[in-house]
């Protein structure tokens, strides 16, 4: 099978080693994607609704990249420094996935690379 793949411009890509999508036959994962604004830096500082806004807006750009769109999601992952915040998380989850409703699990974590990124995403889909 041909393995497809596509980066969203992180400077951490090229460091760590990591496509943002890597898309193998119908099935499509995107990584642990942060709230990292257009020209670098945070978005959305102390804002957990707006983070997770841009790394939708991000995942959302790897899918298409690779030939699949937001309806062949079927699992999301919700990474957040503080889980008493899921709420803005979910918000945001919601106004892109109401229609899609995949498998979505929140879970906390110490914290992350950047200690002002308050929320990661990670994304797996299945195209027809």
């Amino acid at each position: 099978m041909t393995r497809v793949s596509a980066g969203s411009g992180s400077p951490l890509e090229a460091r760590i080693g990591f496509s943002r999508a890597t898309r193998i036959g119908q099935h499509v994962a995107i990584a642990g994607t942060a709230p990292i604004g257009e020209g670098g830096g945070t978005t959305g500082v102390g804002d957990v609704y707006a983070q997770t806004v841009r790394c939708l807006e991000i995942a959302e750009r790897a899918l298409r990249e690779v030939g699949a769109t937001i309806e062949d999601v079927i699992r999301t992952r919700i990474m957040l420094t503080d889980i008493t915040r899921w709420e803005e998380a979910a918000r945001a989850h919601g106004e892109r996935f109401s229609a899609v409703r995949p498998v979505c699990t929140f879970v906390e974590v110490s914290r992350f690379i950047d200690p002002e990124w308050l929320v990661e995403i990670e994304i797996d889909a299945v195209t027809p």
